[in-house]
């Protein structure tokens, strides 16, 4: 499993080099984008986006400009989220919509961006909340003329918030069963150590969830009150957690 670190500050692109995860919404702004010195996926913000406004307010358009600009200027861009549309209760209110709509528009949205941008590195995700609904989805995009098993990359989403369940093992096993390269979004170390090994990948943020319940590491007392924004403790946190997941592994 390859795991990306996740960070709201986009400028370790330019300084770290562990694989990292950062949102569209921390890059659009940027007239200048770091350089990357490391691999790294991009998420494309739509759970913000669509619990803040009942859906994307961004352009499809725009999406791919920025896109292809961070795959120019950045690099070393694994893949880009498309413009999904997410399925917990809290989407699924602020929208109106079911989750049937929500995993069409989802297809339908991955479509339009690879049809337009067919060389752009945007990978396909599947939505839904129980397992009936990721099969359902997985037909969809089939339906659609598109055959998740040639991807290397499938976006798993919606999982996130219940991954310690025994519902969440059941649908990263079926859905890994039937030969999907999954990355689960906003994987924590629950979910990680029931299911990451049947992962291609995931990513996490919960290293500054984490700092913020801790006194900040020796050589950063009064740097900061806590390490919630620190690189050193991110990476401390990352290097225990594939320590934890391989000893596991290797039981």
């Amino acid at each position: 499993m390859k795991f990306y670190l996740g960070t709201h500050h986009d400028g370790w692109l330019a300084e770290l080099t562990v694989p990292l995860f950062v949102s569209h919404r921390r890059l659009f702004e940027r007239r200048r984008l770091p350089r990357a010195r490391t691999s790294w996926a991009l998420d494309s913000g739509g759970f913000t986006e669509v619990t803040l406004h009942g859906g994307w307010q961004t352009r499809e358009v725009d999406y791919l400009e920025a896109v292809e600009r961070y795959a120019t200027e950045i690099g070393r861009l694994d893949w880009a989220a498309p413009m999904d549309w997410m399925c917990e209760p809290l989407a699924l209110e602020k929208t109106g919509l079911s989750v049937d709509q929500h995993i069409g528009r989802t297809i339908e949205n991955y479509c339009h961006l690879h049809d337009a941008r067919p060389d752009l590195p945007i990978i396909p995700v599947v939505q839904g909340w129980q397992l009936g609904d990721y099969l359902r989805c997985v037909a969809g995009y089939s339906a659609a003329g598109i055959n998740l098993l040639d991807y290397e990359v499938v976006g798993l989403g919606t999982i996130c918030r219940r991954q310690g369940t025994a519902e969440a093992n059941q649908i990263v096993r079926e859905l890994s069963d039937i030969g999907l390269h999954l990355h689960a979004f906003g994987a924590k170390i629950t979910g990680l150590r029931s299911y990451g090994c049947q992962l291609a990948s995931s990513d996490s943020l919960a290293w500054s969830y984490n700092a913020r319940r801790h006194p900040p590491l020796r050589g950063c007392e009064g740097k900061h009150k806590n390490c919630a924004n620190c690189w050193k403790w991110a990476i401390r946190w990352r290097r225990k957690l594939l320590n934890d997941l391989a000893h596991r592994d290797s039981r």
